[in-house]
């Protein structure tokens, strides 16, 4: 018998009982969609993390504060030094200004952050201010809607004026073009000089909502303090990232009188893109692994079902196996005849689920998008051959036992069944 005999075989048998094929295949279905679901969404996530750090700029290296021996990281100050009353005050700009004299540096910008009520005559609101240097935007990624950013210039002299953020500048300001109009923080007059473009939320913070003004304008004249939070590096060659941390770290460290010999008493940490990419591989990694396994126990139960609705069939067809052996059927032709039925409905159960999982993917993407968040419609290839390998093999080895249960039926004893 050819392949196209024990196809048409095996169509016959499912027309025969489509319900029983329709169960058959459905745990196969649904784990091998959860497959796909899990794979793709991971890979998702992945993106979207990595899209969401990219808005701070690429080929950057982010520089911030640390409590010694804790490791702990901060957007500020650490929850640790909060909670110890620890103010990690060593960061200055003239660490910053040090930094952007050593090799493969293209710019560098420092950062403070500070929240006051913001009034305008129209409105007020509390705001986070982002206090940065005059270079920002030749790091980051923002665009401006109206008006200018302020200058280096500007930020050396200390000078009272502000970028909004365009959900600051629409709270405050309303239909109101802002751009060359008084705002007050901390009770002192600023001038808006610009607004930014929409941008959302970006690793939690939602830079639409806050006012940007030169960083030591906000040291100085609003805060009160001398130190910095953060210093965002740009780097020009990237293979030459490894000698530029290890030039800013031994920098750091004889500016700030550390021991080179001993990074646990480092008030600094340095992270950059690919760090925070492997980080994120090894995080999702291992909850896909996790999702991928507890989908595969799912297709064993599916496949434990394959098998015994292949044996209740097998018990059903007693006859007509006999019938066959009778007339010259062998026993490989039986077993192959039962093997493809398996192997079939494993593989039309597994090709509907990864239609199923696609489409549910892409459902994801277009729901995550309307919500605003830039998630990207990715479905690796790996998946996708996963899922098939998966939805045959399950159909070889579960369609085995049942097959060879066929095969072993003794002719005279099948024609009696009936």
């Amino acid at each position: 018998m050819n392949s196209r005999a024990y196809i048409s075989l095996a169509l016959t048998s499912f027309r025969r009982n489509p319900l029983r094929t329709l169960l058959t295949g459905l745990g196969i279905v649904i784990s091998i969609a959860s497959v796909i679901i899990v794979i793709s969404s991971a890979q998702g996530v992945k993106g979207f993390l990595i899209a969401q750090f990219e808005q701070f700029g690429t080929n950057i290296i982010q520089i911030e504060t640390r409590v010694p021996n804790t490791g702990s990281i901060n957007s500020g100050q650490s929850q640790e030094a909060i909670a110890l009353g620890t103010v990690i005050t060593s960061l200055k700009i003239s660490d910053l200004e040090a930094i952007k004299r050593l090799p493969n540096i293209a710019t560098a910008y420092a950062t403070q952050i500070g929240q006051v009520v913001a009034t305008s005559r129209y409105n007020k609101k509390t705001v986070m201010l982002y206090g940065v240097s005059g270079n920002f935007l030749q790091i980051d990624n923002g665009q401006i809607a109206e008006g200018r950013f302020f200058t280096e210039e500007e930020d050396a002299s200390l000078a009272r004026v502000a970028v909004l953020g365009a959900g600051a500048a629409r709270d405050l300001y309303g239909d109101q073009n802002p751009v060359g109009q008084i705002i007050k923080l901390k009770n002192q007059n600023f001038t808006v000089i610009g607004t930014f473009k929409t941008r959302g939320a970006v690793l939690f913070f939602n830079l639409d909502d806050m006012v940007y003004v030169p960083v030591q304008t906000l040291q100085k004249r609003l805060l009160g303090v001398d130190h910095i939070n953060s210093i965002t590096v740009k780097y020009a060659d990237k293979n030459k990232l490894k000698i530029t941390i290890s030039d800013i770290e031994d920098l750091l460290r004889s500016r700030h009188n550390l021991d080179h010999d001993n990074p646990d008493k480092d008030d600094f940490i340095l992270q950059t893109v690919d760090e925070f990419t492997d980080v994120l591989d090894t995080i999702i990694g291992g909850f896909t692994i996790l999702l991928v396994a507890l989908a595969a126990i799912s297709l064993i139960v599916g496949g434990v079902g394959i098998m015994n609705i292949m044996y209740v069939s097998v018990l059903e067809r007693t006859f007509e196996i006999g019938l066959r052996k009778a007339v010259g059927a062998t026993r490989s032709q039986i077993l192959r005849q039962f093997l493809s039925e398996a192997v079939m409905v494993t593989f039309a159960g597994g090709i509907t689920g990864i239609i199923i999982g696609v489409l549910i993917v892409y459902l994801i993407s277009v729901v995550a998008g309307y919500l605003g968040f830039a998630w990207q419609f990715i479905v690796p290839a790996y998946s996708i051959l996963l899922a098939v390998g998966f939805s045959v093999a399950c159909g070889l080895i579960f369609g085995l036992y049942p097959a060879r249960r066929a095969a072993e039926l003794d002719p005279i004893e099948a024609l009696r069944h009936e």
